[in-house]
């Protein structure tokens, strides 16, 4: 997936903070409006890809801000983001304007995946395609097998999620974080060494005995799987 622009309109900034931060390490441009007004005017007048709006804001609500734009002819996919999970807001959220609702809690790989699927809309682009290849690997995600070179691969369930999710974001760097959240599932101190012990049985089976390593670890942020020799 290209580089996104987002813009994230969230008046508790712990949240906010959150946010901005994941997407960011997920290699997307992230800005952030504290408030409805402040959030209608950089969503009338910025370029983004995505507005991610919570429902509750001062000065103007997020309904109230996602229709003024749709009335001045602003079609940006919008994922509403709020508290109020029920049916009847959700279909009170959609019916303002809005593309997507998501309630809180959340994953944030659940949220990441929604916005990577309204902006490929925005932009007319393909969905994701069944068969992903990095140099001489390829990855059949409708027959769950892998080759490098035309050799094949056995995985195990895990191993196979780990790495679909990896070669999803080819070329970006992919933290822990979105690791645990989206091949786990659920979350758990970020220190455990689950994620390295896994990262390892995959390397020993894609890379060893190849002239040319794909799976990087990037010191102090997370794991990368990229063509090195382009």
């Amino acid at each position: 997936m290209s580089e996104m622009r987002i813009l994230i309109i969230e008046d508790d900034p712990e949240a906010a903070n959150y946010l901005v931060k994941a997407f960011r390490e997920a290699g997307h441009t992230a800005d952030h409006a504290a408030d409805g007004l402040a959030g209608y005017a950089r969503a009338s007048d910025g370029d983004y890809d995505v507005l991610i709006v919570d429902r509750m804001l001062p000065k103007m609500d997020g309904l109230s801000l996602i229709g003024g734009l749709r009335e001045q002819k602003i079609e940006t996919p919008v994922l509403i983001l709020s508290a109020l999970g029920q049916v009847d807001d959700r279909v009170k959220g959609l019916r303002a304007g809005g593309d997507d609702y998501l309630g809180k809690p959340y994953a944030f790989s659940e949220l990441l995946a929604r916005v990577e699927v309204l902006s490929r809309r925005k932009n007319g682009m393909p969905g994701a395609p069944t068969v992903l290849r990095i140099a001489d690997l390829e990855l059949d995600r409708l027959g769950h097998t892998l080759t490098r070179a035309g050799k094949d691969i056995p995985l195990q369930p895990r191993e196979y999620r780990l790495l679909e999710y990896l070669m999803r974001h080819a070329g970006q760097v992919v933290t822990r974080t979105m690791l645990l959240e989206h091949v786990w599932d659920y979350h758990f101190d970020p220190q455990t060494n689950v994620i390295d012990v896994h990262i390892s049985r995959l390397r020993a089976k894609i890379d060893k005995g190849f002239n040319t390593p794909l799976l990087h670890t990037v010191r102090g942020a997370g794991y990368m799987i990229r063509d090195s020799a382009r």
